[in-house]
């Protein structure tokens, strides 16, 4: 029995997780955690009965603690709540699927007590790697990519430890604005924007694949997962998301993970590795693979994607700016406040203005995040 806590429970890679374990009747879901959607934390802690129960909002815990009453499920709330979810003493991986800065620390305290992390919070290694990574060779724990393209590029490496490689091929859908020029984008509304063409995901990140800011925290995140410079990192737009990211090796050969688009095999793959085991997905339809088309991203129109890079390569506190700048202006664009492309704008904004830190300890990281927070606030 492989006993697992899933951080982000309700969002879209939680649910997905729990239909894996609902698939695996030696998994199980030993501690849950939300922010505030109790009604499905609810119905999911009914069905997988876990030990605890964590929601971040505290006026969310009470109310779900007083429903839960009948199971004996202990219900927790804050920080401190989620921190216990991540380090119960029963749970041996932490599925880590929050959305934004808040799944670091509960992810270096589940480092610290000892689990493995199954990530799909790509916020704390874009903010955090520099951190995160020496303590978990510190730890001796895996570190297990649950995005498809990082579980792709996992895949293609698996095996080849002593090769070297030549470049990450880190392949991105486009988006829905694919193709679309300059102009055309300062026009598009928020319906044409959360409307992916193959991919069901919360409505933050799927606007960050829009803008590709997406794929830019994505070249972060692989540079520390994979230990690869910037250099070695390229980007392709590949429409139909089946080719899922590429290794090229120093002799030339390149690896591929292709399969239709489903993240339950990217989850499933970093719960069992380096075993595989059955999955109730489609073949591939090899008959259609003559579409397969690569393009290299234009980041003359999708800016995020060349800014994301320089970020990464500075390095120090500007990746937080880079992510914490994305998620204020994201929230803005949610909320009907603000246009699609005053997005990146806003990022710029904010990369000029914040004082710089070249090694920021954990407690600088989260004040590089409220000093881009303030600074945006005052933008008009």
């Amino acid at each position: 029995m492989k006993h697992i806590a899933v951080l982000g429970a309700t969002g879209s890679i939680g649910t997905q997780t729990l239909s894996v374990i609902r698939e695996n009747p030696d998994f199980k879901a030993v501690s849950l955690a939300a922010n505030r959607n109790i009604d499905l934390l609810e119905k999911q802690a009914r069905e997988f009965t876990p030990e605890l129960v964590a929601v971040y909002e505290e006026d969310a815990a009470k109310t779900l603690a007083v429903r839960l009453k009948d199971t004996g499920i202990r219900v927790v709330s804050g920080m401190e709540g989620l921190i216990e979810a991540a380090v119960l003493p029963s749970a041996e991986v932490v599925l880590g699927a929050v959305v934004g800065m808040i799944g670091i620390r509960p992810t270096i305290e589940a480092i610290k007590a000892g689990k493995d992390i199954a990530i799909a919070n790509k916020e704390t290694l874009v903010t955090a790697g520099h951190l995160i990574l020496p303590l978990v060779r510190e730890k001796g724990v895996r570190l297990l990519p649950v995005d498809s393209e990082h579980s792709a590029i996992f895949q293609c490496l698996h095996g080849e430890e002593r090769s070297p490689v030549r470049r990450i091929l880190l392949t991105a859908s486009g988006g829905p604005f694919y193709g679309y020029t300059k102009e055309q984008l300062r026009h598009v509304t928020l319906e044409e924007t959360l409307h992916h063409p193959n991919w069901s995901m919360g409505k933050k990140v799927t606007v960050d694949s829009a803008s590709l800011v997406n794929k830019g925290l994505e070249v972060m995140e692989a540079h520390w997962l994979f230990g690869v410079p910037y250099e070695k990192i390229e980007v392709l737009v590949e429409p139909t998301s089946t080719i899922h990211s590429m290794v090229e090796f120093a002799d030339g050969a390149v690896k591929a993970e292709l399969s239709v688009p489903d993240m339950r095999l990217a989850i499933l793959y970093a719960l069992t590795y380096p075993a595989r085991r059955p999955l109730s997905l489609p073949s591939l339809d090899f008959n259609k693979l003559k579409d397969l088309r690569l393009r290299t991203p234009d980041t003359d129109v999708f800016r995020g994607l060349k800014i994301a890079y320089e970020a990464g390569k500075k390095g120090g506190n500007a990746p937080t700016v880079f992510n914490a700048a994305n998620e204020y202006a994201v929230a803005k664009f949610l909320n009907g406040e603000s246009g699609f492309t005053e997005i990146i704008d806003r990022i710029e904004y904010a990369l000029s203005r914040i004082r710089y830190i070249e090694a920021p300890i954990l407690e600088e990281v989260f004040e590089t995040e409220r000093e881009t927070r303030e600074a945006l606030n005052c933008l008009k």
